[in-house]
């Protein structure tokens, strides 16, 4: 597996300021604090350095996060309560990697000659990847389960795999914006969903993340259906429409699906054009019984809840071109699958 993220560069050292940010009192070069109002004259370069070793600490790069914190009290005055704070951070970060020392050291004792091999299998998380993920394995397992009972076991295994790249499109989107997440966790008879930490994440990001979801099951569905046509798999066609029909359903916009983190980056207007195609679809499938065809109601029932959205005060202040250029797309694409895969054909 790739690391969870990349060490940025430190930011470069801040051009000279004479004047203070917040009262303008003129300042001589290697002041630090204003000695009018106490403004901390390079409060915004700290703040960065802070950020970047806080989130350091979270992926536990623990010797980084120290030099980022040691960086920051070259831009404060001695003995200033921050420059105290900071100092006693960087003695517990001290203290913590020095436990961590002493107890490497115990083990390598203990193991003698094999310490070394151990040490390297420790680290090894490829090698162990199965091991130490076991509420992934367990989550699927019984999810594949599930399904195999119900199904059988060869609609439960493209069923699974076909959850299992929806997810790990989340995955892939958050691991490539530097953020932590874990593996897929599957519930039985629900779904699944990947847990990760948006804390400071844009809302055109967050979208992405969301739609990655959507997108790598479109992708999925697309590879169903051209199997079902090549190779006359009746059971390819039955898990393209299921894939399709579970895609488009994850983009409704409520309840904390994918549509719903979605939507934040979309301006009424784009929602509204996002809605006004659902509709269209439902108007172009409907067969007039009250029952109906399964793929019908569900462009409705999309719809209607991006018509909802229209009206909610969630509004952004400027829509995101790109979110509504993949939203539309996905509605579009996944709602032509459904449309060449009716639930009448695949019985």
């Amino acid at each position: 597996m790739p690391a969870a993220s990349v060490l940025p560069p430190e930011p470069a050292p801040p051009q000279v300021i004479h004047s203070c940010p917040n009262c303008s009192h003129w300042l001589s070069e290697g002041t630090l604090a204003c000695p009018d109002c106490q403004t901390l004259t390079y409060g915004q370069h700290l703040s960065s350095l802070a950020a970047e070793a806080q989130a350091l600490e979270r992926q536990g790069q623990w010797p980084e996060a120290r030099d980022r914190w040691r960086s920051a009290l070259q831009w404060l005055p001695e003995g200033t309560s921050q420059a105290q704070n900071i100092h006693q951070h960087i003695q517990s970060i001290d203290e913590r990697l020095q436990a961590e020392d002493d107890k490497r050291a115990r083990w390598t004792k203990r193991l003698g000659p094999f310490a070394p091999i151990v040490f390297f299998l420790l680290k090894a998380k490829t090698y162990f990847f199965l091991i130490l993920k076991m509420k992934f394995l367990l989550g699927i397992f019984s999810f594949f389960g599930l399904y195999w009972l119900l199904f059988g076991w060869r609609f439960a295994l493209g069923f699974t795999a076909s959850i299992f790249i929806h997810e790990m499109g989340h995955y892939v989107a958050v691991k490539r914006r530097g953020l932590k997440a874990d593996l897929p966790i599957f519930f039985p008879g629900l779904g699944a969903y990947v847990r990760w930490y948006s804390l400071g994440v844009s809302k055109p990001d967050l979208a992405a993340i969301a739609l990655a979801g959507p997108l790598f099951g479109l992708l999925t569905a697309v590879a169903c259906l051209s199997v079902a046509w090549f190779g006359h798999s009746q059971l390819f066609l039955v898990l393209a429409n299921v894939g399709a029909w579970i895609n488009f359903f994850n983009l409704l916009p409520i309840l904390g699906l994918d549509g719903a983190q979605a939507t934040y980056a979309l301006s009424r207007m784009q929602r509204g054009l996002i809605a006004a195609t659902c509709v269209i679809f439902f108007a172009l499938t409907f067969s007039g019984e009250i029952g109906g065809d399964h793929n019908q109601w569900i462009f409705l029932i999309v719809g209607g809840g991006m018509i909802w959205r229209c009206f909610t005060n969630d509004e952004p202040e400027a829509g995101d071109t790109k979110t509504f250029a993949i939203f539309q797309a996905l509605v579009i694409l996944l709602g032509f699958l459904l449309y060449l895969t009716p639930v009448g054909g695949i019985r």
